[in-house]
């Protein structure tokens, strides 16, 4: 086949070849995800999703008369992220980055198939994005939840007992009883409260969820004492790892629901942060008024 390319630019052949390793990439990808998919529903929107993808590479290969390979690498990455953090994120990726080729699109609508591929793309595989189901998704308030607290209250309660008591150990040991018990709390205050809300969320999952998301933060930020003899490098690792997971988590909820990121992110920084310095700022005076020696 030699292709619809007589009229066509050389930049216009790019993007289309372009376009062309995006389906056969998506195929494949799709494919891989239906099969390893347990949700039968999931599962069958995700090979329909497959064979969209393939029919589009299809009609850009009438125009390039060329067979493009797969973009490998990206395969690999898509799905070790589907892996790690579901399908839904990285469906809802792919979808956000092809947003942005919406401009680049826009120079192709004359040539003949491409306008029909682009609304297909923009209505029927949003659709279908839409129609997939996904546990952890639809726990995200409780995840919030525990994520939320931990950061906010462990960083504040760490700054605190860095100044207070100046001991790596007794600071992580200290840190990790007020953590862990926090996270116990957390959680059946979350099963007490979805229950009594009488919503489709289980009650038991949620509360897991929130403990979980919990205890990983406490983990997380208490690290730093068991590593490093001085407090203070210690604590300054310890409030890194918060800004870092504030950051991963609001990217992936910003992916998710469609959601402005840098807002988010401001806030639950700015909340940690600021708690942690005053609840440092506490420890000192506390320390001066009791003066406690360790």
């Amino acid at each position: 086949m030699t292709g619809n390319t007589d009229n066509l630019t050389k930049a216009e052949l790019q993007l289309l070849e372009r376009f062309q390793e995006q389906e056969i990439t998506g195929t494949i990808l799709y494919n891989k995800l239906s099969r390893r998919e347990k949700d039968k529903n999931n599962s069958k929107l995700l090979k329909k999703m497959a064979e969209d993808e393939l029919k589009h590479y299809n009609l850009y290969k009438q125009l390039t008369g060329k067979t493009i390979k797969p973009n490998r690498w990206q395969i690999f990455v898509y799905n070790f992220f589907a892996f790690v953090l579901g399908p839904t994120f990285v469906l809802k990726l792919m979808e956000k980055n092809e947003e942005n080729d919406q401009v680049l699109y826009s120079k192709l609508e004359h040539v003949p198939n491409v306008r029909s591929i682009i609304e297909d793309e923009e209505k029927h595989e949003q659709e279908l994005i839409g129609m997939i189901r996904e546990d952890r998704i639809n726990y995200m308030g409780s995840v919030v939840l525990g994520l939320n607290d931990a950061l906010v209250e462990l960083t504040g309660a760490l700054a605190g007992l860095t100044f207070a008591l100046q001991n790596p150990g007794l600071i992580a040991l200290t840190g990790s009883i007020t953590g862990i018990a926090a996270a116990f709390s957390m959680a059946a205050s979350e099963y007490l409260s979805t229950k009594s809300e009488g919503s489709e969320k289980h009650a038991v999952k949620a509360s897991i969820y929130t403990g979980m998301a919990y205890i990983l933060t406490v983990v997380i930020l208490i690290l730093p004492y068991l590593l490093f003899k001085n407090v203070f490098i210690s604590l300054g690792l310890t409030l890194a790892a918060a800004v870092i997971i504030i950051a991963a988590f609001n990217y992936y909820y910003s992916v998710v629901k469609e959601e402005k990121f840098i807002r988010r992110f401001g806030e639950m920084v700015i909340l940690s942060i600021g708690v942690a310095l005053l609840s440092f700022g506490v420890g000192m005076l506390l320390r001066g008024f009791f003066g406690i020696e360790i």
